[in-house]
């Protein structure tokens, strides 16, 4: 039984005209995304200071292809100072049962000028500045939604800040993704309500499915590796008609397709077979008029940098020729969905721009 909201006309539409599309996101949350598994003055402290050298090499590899990406970015970081921050914060709070994820209590300089792990107001604003690029939200407060102790009052309230501090900033938030992908189908209501049309959903195979803040068990963490360099899980691109699949065709979920594994001295041999894994699924979505959503948190390049921006170009160049044959495109997370549910609703909707993108 066919349960996509897109009708048998659009369909036929889809497999005339769709584009191949590339959609690339990146966590950006510094020490918030890993804060209550990762001390700040552990180990990967490099990698969370390596952010702030690494991004602006990623936004000029980006300009460089004529790239389009989405930068989810944990409200926190838009704060010019504590007091801001504290000011933005929802007064209602969600009362995790494990208290450890909770960030209100985190010690925290005055600014971005003494607390690089915890405010990037100047980061943020180079992205925005770079051309297609979008500033998206990961929650105010690297908010789990599927945790216990959190609720929807809870959810709405940290969603009103995250929209409210990126306002300040002149930014209009229209994507989401959820820390630790913990997307819960009883909130998009309100993020439709708040002018949000697309969340970056888990890749489709059983072992992506979230497993809550404490994490996957070792098994099902190698289940993953493994299919990252060999094909373990299936297709991992997507058809624009399986996109819209919540609210009534109103919010499209964006599934990912591979995180881009960062370069490691212990599987620098494996490098080969994960690119290979990767390159060979954009070339079947350039072909076959797909989408393919790579991601990775900014902080997994704070090291290696260099392998890791030559890795990226090399996909990079494989996208550059499906582009050329095939005529794919590069889409942030926003223009995806907003493709995807103009077609959904018989082609109305669309961004003039977009539609001169796309054609």
């Amino acid at each position: 039984m066919n349960n996509s909201p897109v009708s048998a006309g659009n369909r036929r539409w889809y497999t005339v005209h769709r584009p191949g599309a590339l959609v690339i996101s990146l966590d950006l949350e510094l020490h918030w995304g890993v804060r209550h598994v990762t001390p700040i003055h552990g180990s990967y402290r490099r990698n969370l200071l390596g952010e702030w050298k690494v991004v602006p090499r990623i936004l000029a590899l980006f300009r460089e292809y004529g790239v389009a990406a989405t930068w989810a970015t944990v409200g926190f970081l838009f704060a010019q100072s504590r007091d801001e921050l504290e000011a933005m914060s929802p007064v209602i709070r969600p009362q995790y049962t494990n208290a450890s994820l909770s960030p209100y209590n985190e010690p925290l300089g005055r600014s971005e000028a003494e607390d690089l792990l915890h405010f990037a107001p100047s980061l943020i604003e180079e992205i925005r500045a770079t051309p297609r690029q979008e500033v998206a939200t990961h929650t105010f407060s690297h908010y789990y939604c599927r945790e216990p102790g959190q609720n929807r009052e809870t959810f709405a309230a940290d969603l009103k800040s995250a929209i409210a501090i990126a306002e300040q900033h002149g930014i209009r938030i229209r994507s989401i993704v959820f820390p630790q992908n913990q997307h819960n189908p009883e909130y998009d209501d309100l993020l439709i309500d708040a002018g949000i049309i697309c969340y970056r959903g888990t890749q489709r195979s059983w072992m992506y499915r979230d497993s809550g803040a404490t994490g996957d068990s070792a098994w099902k963490r190698a289940v993953r590796l493994m299919d990252a360099y060999v094909n373990v899980s299936g297709r991992q691109t997507g058809r624009w008609e399986d996109l819209v699949n919540g609210c009534g065709g109103r919010i499209c979920n964006l599934p990912a397709s591979f995180f881009l594994r960062p370069y490691s001295p212990s599987r620098q041999r494996l490098q080969k077979l994960h690119y290979d894994r990767v390159a060979g699924s954009i070339r079947r979505a350039g072909a076959d008029g797909e989408v393919i959503h790579l991601w990775w948190h900014s902080h997994n390049f704070g090291i290696h940098q260099q392998r890791n921006l030559d890795f990226l170009r090399q996909l990079l160049e494989e996208f550059v020729r499906q582009r050329e044959t095939y005529g794919m495109q590069s889409l942030s997370m926003a223009e995806a969905a907003t493709f995807a549910l103009g077609e959904c609703n018989d082609g109305r909707g669309h961004d003039a721009n977009l539609l001169q993108l796309l054609s």
